[in-house]
């Protein structure tokens, strides 16, 4: 008879889980921004009727995506803080006219 080796199981086990917190995207989504739109109305008007909005920072575009699933534009911020300091309203927070759809 032949000695066959036996295959004992393994005693140390990694039990590392990876978690993806990264949001997850479209193809080509990861260069889109949240654009800010003014009124905020505009936007829930432009899903409603499929008409084109126009983003402070100049962006056109018609809204289709949720704007909440990518980072706020940096000119749009930018100038939106300008025209709340600029009026003396300060920093009032993501509310107060603004709104947005996800575009790149």
């Amino acid at each position: 008879m032949t000695d066959i080796p036996t295959l004992q199981p393994a005693t140390d086990v990694d039990e590392r889980t990876k978690v993806d917190v990264r949001p997850t995207t479209d193809d080509g989504d990861h260069e889109r921004f949240a654009h800010i739109v003014v009124p905020k109305s505009a936007v829930t008007e432009a899903y409603i009727t499929g008409d084109t909005v126009t983003a402070l920072c100049g962006k056109r575009w018609v809204p289709t995506r949720d704007p909440g699933r990518y980072p706020i534009c940096p000119t749009c911020k930018e100038i939106l803080d300008a025209a709340r300091a600029g009026r003396g309203g300060g920093d009032q927070g993501d509310g107060g006219g603004s709104g947005g759809d996800a575009e790149g």
